[in-house]
């Protein structure tokens, strides 16, 4: 990790908790699995390897929180409110982003998408981009904000990314690493009890 643990040459990291879910009945970063919720695991995990980071919803982490606004207004809103919590896209060399509700992403994988040489690192899995837990540089954060401008709420408008494969991403991680929790019965498949 870089010296300087926050500011120009720091990594900046962002978790997102305040998604709408929807289609999975309450907050998922409240679920707990293995003694800690969602969130905090996610929270844990992200401030291991990055110099600062934050939450962005409804401060349900120990992390600091922030809301986009409107509320409910898409991951991609969420995460240049978080940046521009943290000060904006150029006091920091990248921007890691993690959605809470991957439950098997870990500081192993997170370290491997932040250290890679690429300026953006989307890792893919089943040829998908996980956009919600990958290295924005500061001129991505920059277009995204632009992008807001349109009405663009989402992360499909980025192709200029350096995919991280699965035959790289897979030696820290295991291959369920990118299954996420939309709903239920997600999390009953992927061992969580999502009454908890």
């Amino acid at each position: 990790m870089s010296e300087n643990r926050e500011g120009r040459l720091g990594v900046a990291g962002v978790l997102l908790t305040g998604g709408a879910s929807s289609r999975f009945g309450r907050a998922k970063a409240t679920v707990v699995w293995r003694g800690t919720t969602l969130g905090q695991r996610g929270a844990d995990e992200l401030a291991a390897v990055c110099g600062v980071a934050i939450e962005v919803g409804d401060g349900l982490t120990t992390l600091r929180s922030v809301r986009e606004e409107p509320p409910m207004s898409g991951p991609l809103a969420a995460l240049v409110a978080g940046v521009d919590a943290l000060g904006g896209e150029h006091q920091y060399s990248a921007v890691v982003l993690l959605a809470c509700d991957y439950p098997f992403v870990d500081r192993r994988l997170l370290s491997l998408i932040r250290d890679s040489e690429a300026k953006c690192a989307i890792p893919t899995d089943a040829g998908r981009p996980q956009y919600a837990c990958a290295k924005y540089s500061p001129a991505m954060i920059t277009e995204a904000r632009r992008q807001i401008s349109t009405g663009e709420r989402s992360f499909r408008w980025i192709h200029d990314y350096t995919p991280i494969p699965h035959s790289k991403w897979s030696t820290v991680a295991p291959l369920n690493a990118f299954h996420d929790i939309d709903t239920p019965e997600d999390a009953i498949v992927l061992g969580l009890d999502p009454a908890s």
